[in-house]
């Protein structure tokens, strides 16, 4: 929340706001305040407090925007405090708040009241206030700020001031709870603005030391949160008002050597809140004091990272896990910093520890799967201002790492991509332990994770423009590229919104591996072996079905999309030894969107063509050809997506040598698959010939493949195709035969492929004859002839060449 250029009304409100925004109470009405300061007349002359007073006290109290205290009503409030036994303790909050709001809300309040207050203000704290209850404390600190904020107060008044809120401050035995720290710091804020000299020193003093009173409120982030904002608030006002020497004494005084933790928090949030006042203004800051507020952040983010040394030695400290949100989210806050080594690792441990805590967590969630164990935790940190600051904090860490050196970068490199494993192995548990339950504890780790993955992304973004780029060398361009893909696979499972930064730095590392072999090599070996793929360990007597391990499958379909864009450069073993299993396997799963991926590798595999050894590759495709089309059309119609297989198909029958053995299988395979479908489908529907065009049944898909694949097979293949497709249509009912040749009529009229026309012709017009004859002998004297040479036909091989090839396949292959 930025700084009001000017003071505002209520500088509480204005911290309480800063940290978690709330709605104020709604105020009275204009006849219920009206009512109220009757009553309050009615008390002083009767002499008389009843409850019906402190209710009207209440009121208002809860009308501060609206109700206006002018100085009659000032000095009905002040005379109800100087009467002996009047006013009760429980309502001196009331009234110090009421005052209070006459000292903001009044333009020009009277002199004389003002001096008047204090003797009275004396008398109370002196002889009565140390009974009371800790909000008369807090508005008493309150009240006195603000007095001595009044322009007209002569400064021996003021000095009176001074010397009663430095005594509250400084008196350890009174307590100040949480919820009221919002009233202290404005009370202390509006005294710095007008104390000068020892006073300025002691209150800023008893500022930072206000959570080192063992009766004092427990530091917490929503309190550095306000501090941080009031010092921002006081340095703005102190530049404005061009009091240099008040900047130069916060500045040394947040640099000053603190032992103590809880005064660590403090300092730290009050040099963020001087560093955000120097980064909004647009005047000359003296560098001394900008790197003075630094080096205090520094000095505390040096000592802690030496007490950490790493992630996993941060022990069970309450004040060191403080630190590092407040550190995270200060500088956050604050704006630009220079670099320094210790406070990168600070905001890099804190988004590890403290923002996405996913490892501690995760871990009592699967050891407690049923009980949601923890849950009251989770929850709490997800509603936590830390985490919603998620966002803030990634910022301030990217702009760290920019400018970082190199040695620092690969460090905080490292920590990020272990993290990404760390994710995944994580969630995949999670997901596992409770499949297909929409539970409680799930969806708010979710939360979490996803926040997690735009801190990676937004991080791994700001790598692959610093290090992705010709300033670079091949080799480190090569390696932040691979590691980069691999991350972004382990987090692929959350990514559920298109984000630009994503997409961008996907093609921009891609571009490094489609250049370079070693890197496409580096990063297909990083896929999860098949054994992993389909065994998980550490579920006990949980059974595993590997397809329907959600997490896992997510980061599979990420290396199926992403290795066909660089496959050119895959060695032909690598994708037989790593590849083709995983690929085969992914084939069978029962989502269309993975199988269809599959087949699209498949394809894109098929479809590439190397400069060396184009022999061995070519004799790869052959073999995996044989397995392939068993694959998927074992299983279609049903898990194997037509689309999918259509491409793999039409790929390999335009992509392998002319004649190979292996378009033959496939189109064999295929016709006999078109029989069996079309077989069943007369059986159950005698009626789904009646209409072609858009057919949606398995038997027609694969009727249409074969037709289409006229016009695709090299000239040496298509005798055979026409061959087998005649006899498989002259097998069809007579609707079935007549939509068929009105198609291939249809096709062979659009056609202007001069050298297959003529043979199309005369081979429709044969099968024309035989259909309309109804004869389903005689197919081998169909006119099929061609100026290609007669090669051996599969079907008199007695399936040798399909044996053969078959048996061929890499023991990997085989094996699925």
């Amino acid at each position: 929340m930025a700084a009001p250029t000017q003071t505002p009304l209520f500088l509480e409100e204005w911290l309480r706001n800063s940290t978690i925004p709330s709605p104020s109470p709604s105020p009275a009405s204009a006849r219920d305040i009206v009512r109220a300061w009757a009553e309050l007349r009615d008390c002083l002359q009767n002499q008389t407090f009843q409850t019906l007073h402190l209710q009207s006290l209440y009121t208002l109290r809860n009308s501060q925007t609206s109700v206006h205290v002018a100085d009659p009503q000032a000095k009905l409030l002040l005379s109800i405090l100087s009467t002996p036994n009047l006013a009760p303790p429980q309502s001196y909050s009331f009234l110090f708040r009421l005052l209070y709001i006459w000292t903001r809300k009044s333009s020009k309040p009277s002199s004389s009241l003002l001096q008047s207050s204090l003797p009275l203000l004396s008398n109370l704290l002196s002889t009565h206030l140390h009974s009371h209850d800790n909000s008369s404390l807090s508005e008493a600190i309150l009240l006195l700020g603000s007095l001595s904020a009044v322009p007209i107060l002569s400064q021996s008044s003021r000095k009176v001031c001074f010397q009663l809120l430095h005594k509250l401050l400084e008196e350890k035995h009174r307590p100040i709870t949480e919820e009221l720290v919002p009233e202290v710091l404005a009370g202390i804020g509006y005294s710095l603005i007008r104390s000068e000299g020892i006073d300025f020193d002691r209150i800023f003093t008893s500022l930072l030391n206000i959570w080192s009173n063992e009766h004092g409120p427990c530091a917490c982030v929503l309190h550095g949160l306000m501090l941080l904002h009031l010092m921002e608030w006081l340095v703005l006002g102190f530049i404005h008002s061009q009091s240099f020497e008040k900047i130069e004494f916060v500045c040394r005084g947040v640099s000053k050597p603190h032992q103590r933790n809880d005064i660590q928090f403090a300092v730290v949030m009050a040099a963020a809140g001087i560093l955000r006042a120097f980064n909004r203004v647009r005047v000359e800051i003296n560098p001394l004091l900008r790197n003075t507020a630094e080096s205090s952040v520094v000095l505390i983010a040096i000592d802690l990272i030496s007490k950490m040394g790493s992630v996993s030695k941060l022990g069970g400290d309450f004040s060191d896990h403080l630190l590092l949100q407040c550190i995270s989210l200060g500088l956050a806050r604050s704006g630009q910093i220079s670099f320094h080594a210790p406070v990168l690792l600070c905001i890099l441990f804190a988004l590890l520890i403290e923002i996405f805590p996913l490892q501690s967590f995760c871990g009592r969630a699967i050891e407690n799967p049923y009980r949601n164990s923890g849950l009251t935790e989770v929850k709490k940190h997800v509603d936590s201002i830390i985490f919603k600051e998620a966002g803030a904090v990634t910022s301030a860490f990217c702009s760290l790492y920019v400018v970082a050196d190199e040695e620092n970068k690969l460090v905080v490199e490292n920590y990020i991509w272990s993290f990404c494993q760390e994710i995944y192995s994580k969630q995949r548990l999670i997901a596992l332990v409770f499949q297909g339950e929409q539970n409680e504890m799930r969806l708010e780790l979710d939360k979490i994770a996803e926040a997690a993955f735009l801190m990676i992304v937004f991080f791994a973004s700001a790598v692959a423009k610093n290090k992705v780029n010709s300033k670079c060398s091949r080799e480190t361009r090569s390696d932040i590229s691979v590691r980069t893909l691999v991350a972004f696979s382990c987090i692929e499972h959350l990514r559920h919104i298109r984000l630009p930064e994503y997409s961008d730095t996907i093609r921009r590392v891609i571009s490094t591996i489609q250049e370079d072999q070693s890197a496409g090599v580096c990063f297909v070996e990083s896929i999860p072996s098949y054994f992993d793929l389909t065994n998980q360990q550490g579920l006990g007597e949980m059974k595993y079905i590997w397809s329907e391990d959600e997490v896992q499958t997510a980061r599979v379909l990420f290396y199926l999309r992403v290795i066909p864009t660089c496959i050119i450069h895959i060695p032909h073993h690598v994708f037989s030894k790593i590849v083709a299993p995983t690929m085969f396997l992914y084939m069978r799963h029962p989502s269309g969107k993975v199988a269809r991926a599959s087949h699209s590798l498949f394809a894109a595999f098929i479809s590439s063509a190397k400069d060396t050894n184009e022999d061995d590759g070519i004799l790869l495709k052959e073999q995996l050809v044989f397995y392939y089309m068993q694959r998927a059309l074992e299983a279609y119609p049903g898990i194997t997506p037509f689309e999918g297989m259509a491409s793999g198909v039409a790929a390999l029958v335009r992509h392998l040598p002319a004649g190979s053995p292996s378009i033959f299988y496939c189109i064999h395979s295929l016709v006999e698959k078109a029989t069996s479908l079309c077989s069943e489908a007369r059986t159950q529907d005698a009626n789904i010939w009646k209409n072609w065009q858009g057919g949606s049944e398995p038997c027609q898909k694969i009727l249409d493949l074969l037709l289409r694949l006229i016009s695709l097979v090299d000239i040496q293949v298509l005798p055979d195709l026409l061959k087998q497709l005649a006899q498989l249509i002259l097998q069809l009912p007579k609707d079935g035969q007549n939509m068929v040749l009105d198609e291939m009529y249809s096709q062979v009229a659009e056609s202007d492929d001069v050298t297959r026309k003529p043979i199309l012709v005369s081979w429709l017009q044969s099968l024309s004859f035989l259909s309309s004859q109804a004869i389903a002998v005689g197919v081998n004297n169909i006119q099929t002839s061609s100026s290609a040479p007669e090669r051996r036909k599969p079907e008199q091989n007695d399936g040798s060449i399909y044996s053969t090839n078959a048996l061929s396949l890499n023991r990997t292959s085989a094996r699925l």
